[in-house]
């Protein structure tokens, strides 16, 4: 059983709103299969001040999960809770209400405190949910006070990011963010953005999916170990993060006792403003052994773009490298969701080799071949199947 102790959460300002947020979230895609354990987790976590739990409908028994906990120990009006809809759900505007009122039920609630798009790549796809009519119905639902807070969750490159916060008054985005992905997706520049909108910026994946605290470089893991600072691998990262002013939540998928410990006691820890030069260069040292670590040594910077052609070669060159950090299956899952669902699909495979990109290219990589190796990896005789496929099913 996990024991109480004297850590205190900290706490930061949403800047549209006041809202008074746990810099640590609670990430609930992945609950433990044991609900005794869960359940003791999520009451472990409130207990010791984390107030932002964050959910979604697509989340396997998430939201029923959450819901019937929460409920069942009075503890709703204790949290901020957030969840999303997926907008391949919403084909007509009776589906805005539908779903809504499922997720509604599921969490045991009559309203959301902070409710997402989940995924939104790109302004097509919000141009399509706004013909079902669904500023209208965000306008209804927030005066009825059913929904207090509206954002959108983001995979995407930083042109369309920026597009998509400029698309309607967002409160809020959830962003992936993390020293390894500071040109990557959103971005810093992504992040910066946001803030500078008074948006609320919400922080997933701090650790790439475990990628920063497991298996390390040993070169990595020397950048750490030699600080004078002493923290944990997965203690710089969330650190790295909580140093930023315009980051609001780091979200976490505790689903063990002493990672969900750890994290909190790493929270407490944490300040705006609190990183010294040492410490950035213990982070560029980090990020720098696991960079040449890679497939691709592509920081993500985007100099090489646009591509005549259409290639999001950043993106291509992101999740080509998932292949040796992480696996050819989350490789190839990233390849499509991030490259080939959006909104041009820019694929290696539409790379006609004209070479503009590697006169701009401050790592000297040699990008056309590189890409050639991207389709070789990722675009196998079932690419293109499964992807006409999913588009037609997302209607995208």
């Amino acid at each position: 059983m996990l024991k109480g102790d004297d850590t205190r959460m900290n706490y930061r300002i949403n800047p549209r709103n006041g809202d008074e947020l746990s810099a640590l979230g609670f990430g609930c895609m992945r609950f433990p299969k044991d609900v005794a354990l869960t359940e003791e987790l999520i009451l472990y976590a409130i207990e010791h001040g984390i107030n932002y739990f964050d959910t979604a409908y697509i989340y396997k028994d998430s939201e029923p999960t959450l819901g019937s906990i929460l409920a069942k120990h009075g503890k709703r009006e204790q949290i901020k809770l957030a969840t999303k809809v997926q907008p391949f759900l919403l084909r007509k505007p009776s589906d805005l209400d539908k779903y809504f009122d499922l997720q509604c039920e599921r969490l045991q609630t009559d309203y959301l405190d902070y409710y997402l798009i989940h995924m939104l790549t790109g302004t097509h796809v919000w141009d399509r949910l706004k013909s079902i009519g669904i500023v209208e119905w965000i306008d209804r639902k927030k005066a009825e006070g059913a929904i207090r807070n509206i954002g959108f969750s983001y995979h995407g490159g930083k042109d369309a990011f920026v597009e998509v916060c400029d698309a309607y008054d967002f409160e809020f985005c959830l962003i992936q963010h993390n020293y390894l992905d500071e040109f990557n997706q959103a971005g810093t520049h992504g992040l910066h953005y946001a803030a500078s909108k008074n948006m609320a910026v919400m922080i997933m994946e701090p650790l790439r999916g475990g990628m920063l605290a497991n298996n390390l470089p040993k070169e990595t893991l020397a950048a750490f170990e030699n600080a004078q600072v002493k923290r944990s691998p997965a203690e710089w990262s969330f650190q790295w993060l909580w140093n930023q002013p315009e980051v609001t939540v780091v979200l976490s998928g505790m689903n063990g006792r002493e990672m969900l410990k750890e994290n909190i006691a790493s929270a407490s820890r944490s300040a705006i403003g609190s990183f010294t030069d040492e410490d950035f260069a213990v982070i560029a040292e980090a990020r720098q052994a696991l960079i040449d670590a890679i497939l691709v040594p592509c920081t993500g910077c985007g100099y090489c773009m646009p591509c005549p052609s259409g290639v999001d070669i950043p993106t291509c060159f992101a999740a080509y490298n998932l292949s040796t950090t992480e696996s050819p299956r989350v490789a190839f899952g990233k390849y499509m969701m991030h490259v080939a669902l959006g909104p041009t699909a820019g694929v290696a495979s539409r790379c006609t080799q004209c070479g503009r990109c590697e006169s701009k290219c401050p790592q000297h990589i040699a990008i056309r071949e590189e890409l050639k190796n991207v389709k070789a990896a990722l675009e196998k005789p079932y690419f293109k199947p499964m992807l006409a496929i999913t588009r037609r099913f997302m209607k995208m």
